[in-house]
């Protein structure tokens, strides 16, 4: 009876010192400390050429960049968030303003206020076709999108909020 008795209290004060791991100096995530800025040293401009332009990467025959031609959805109809072992999946749902809607993006919103707020903010974004489009049933014009989010991403995080044309959806943090 004395022997189990030992053994169960050994084992329970030795998985009451696990909850420490965190902060532990054993624990890799703590090896580093923090960012410092540091000087550099300016490159030795011995072997430039001032006679030979600095590529840009474009050619003669470069396309141009494609422009931007994606919008806000019209509405967006539901907001999930799973988590994951590396962190949470923001599925998100819409209804496009007719058919054809093409090239979903969830595309961050990052302002000052946001991040001091603890806000991840996303624009459902979709591009429609240039031709006319019928407008259709509520199920053909439905489009889904999700995005991975780590769990760096989501320290401090406290609300996840996703903006169409027509209102948002946001879900806060248990």
């Amino acid at each position: 009876m004395l022997k189990p008795l030992i053994a169960l209290v050994t084992a329970g004060s030795v998985l009451t010192a696990c909850g420490g791991w965190r902060d532990s100096r054993v624990n890799p995530s703590n090896w580093f400390g923090s960012s410092t800025p540091a000087p550099v040293e300016a490159a030795a401009s011995e072997d430039v050429n001032p006679l030979i332009p600095n590529s840009s990467g474009k050619g003669l025959f470069a396309r141009p960049d494609p422009k931007d031609r994606s919008i806000l959805i019209t509405q967006v109809t539901e907001l999930k968030v799973d988590p994951t072992t590396t962190g949470a999946i923001i599925s998100v749902v819409g209804v496009a303003n007719r058919q054809g809607a093409f090239n979903t993006e969830l595309r961050p919103i990052v302002t000052p206020e946001n991040t001091e707020a603890g806000i991840l903010a996303y624009a459902f974004r979709v591009v429609y076709p240039e031709d006319a489009t019928p407008q259709g049933p509520v199920q053909t014009r439905t489009i889904r999108e999700a995005v991975s989010v780590s769990r760096q991403d989501l320290a401090g995080i406290k609300v996840i909020r996703v903006e169409a044309k027509e209102g948002a959806l946001e879900t806060r943090r248990r």
